[in-house]
Parts: C-alpha cells; structure tokens; sequence
C-alpha cells in the first residue's frame, strides 16, 4: 500500500450474516463474540494506520425490548471505544435504517456517543440510509458537524453519486461549510450482482472532482 501511495480511509467489521456480530443481542456469548471480533479489527487498523473504525450499534432482535437492546450496545461501544483509545483509533458510530433498527437518525449516533462519554467515538452517516428515511443528506452535515468522523457516498440504489437523486452539491458544501476533513468515501454498486466494479468507480470519482472544483473556483 505505501508503494502505491495507498491509505486505508475506515473500516467496518461486518455485521450480520449469521450468529455472533450483533452487539444488541440478548445472548452474552454473542455480544461478547462481536466485540472481541471489534477488537481485533482495531488491532489490524492500528496496525494499517487507518484513523477510523465504523461502529454498526446492532439491532432489536425478536424478543428483546429497545431499551435493551440499547443499553447492551452502549455497554459493547464504551468498552470497544476505550480500547480503540489505547490504540489512537477513533469510532464511528453509523446510523443504518436501511439495514437495522436500533440507530437509525442522526440524533440516535450523536446520543449513543455522548453517553459513552469517550472523546474518541464519534459519528458519521451513509447518503444513502439518510434517503431511505426520505431526509436530506446535507442536514445530517450540520447536525454532526464536528462530531462527523467519516461519511459514506452513495446514490439511491447504491449508484454512483450524482446518478440519483442525492444533492450533492449541497452535500459537498455542508461539509466545506463544517470544516470536514475527512475522508468522502464511497459505498457503491454493491446492491446487486451484474455490476462493473470500475465503471460505479469511474463514475464516482470524475463526478466528486467536477463538483469539488465547482466549489473551490
């Protein structure tokens, strides 16, 4: 990677999938599998010099209460959080409506953060979840503001930026707007087989430059 001038910009343990990745289960075989499992991915970005690791908070499963639920992945993020500190990782806590339904809004991230009380578990947000929940992307901008630790990219259907209905340009000065400057990372084209990996890049990329330019003239 350094040959190549490379940076690894996040990094998102996978949830979900099967048995032991949700830190909201009742089960505590599972909650303590899943953060363990965090753990080690710290361990491999601190290793890779990646500044950030996405936290995905879990979700309601069948016969556990919101509240539950709640309190099990604030007790998973504030033990994640302090040993991410130890390592000079910081977390990001995503809201993800279109895939669970513990944090969903951008309110919910900013909450689960304050109460870990850690300085180093931040938030961030996906374009796309933001339109699920039919909401305008640039509002969740200013409403993290310097708490944003990372943002993911993505048209509706998970197309490139620019090929949905996102503003992007409003995005884009949102996040001049707030002093942002982290990474604008992509999370396209894998909604669905039958994509072509370079294209959804291309694309992506000639549109973040031609509205970046735009901005900065």
């Amino acid at each position: 990677m350094k040959d190549y001038n490379l940076k690894v910009s996040a990094m998102l343990p996978a949830p979900g999938g099967g048995p032991g990745m949700n830190v909201s289960s009742a089960s505590p075989e599972e909650r303590r599998f899943t953060i363990n499992h965090y753990k080690d991915v710290i361990r491999l970005a601190n290793d890779w010099e990646c500044p950030t690791v996405i936290y995905v908070a879990g979700w309601v499963a069948f016969g556990t209460t919101q509240t539950d639920a709640w309190n099990y992945s604030l007790e998973a993020i504030t033990e994640i959080g302090e040993f991410a500190k130890e390592k000079g990782i910081s977390m990001a806590i995503e809201p993800t409506s279109a895939d669970s339904n513990l944090i969903e809004t951008a309110d919910d991230a900013l909450l689960l953060s304050e109460q870990t009380g850690l300085d180093n578990v931040r938030v961030m947000f996906d374009t796309y979840h933001a339109l699920y929940r039919n909401e305008v992307s640039s509002d969740y901008v200013y409403r993290m503001a310097d708490k944003l630790q990372h943002i993911h990219l993505a048209d509706a259907d998970r197309l490139p930026p620019g090929l949905g209905t996102v503003d992007y340009p409003a995005v884009l000065k949102a996040l001049k707007e707030v002093n942002y400057d982290g990474y604008l990372s992509l999370e396209v084209g894998f909604h669905k087989r039958g994509v072509e990996p370079d294209w959804y890049a291309r694309k992506s990329i000639e549109y973040l430059k031609q509205e970046l330019a735009k901005l900065n003239a």
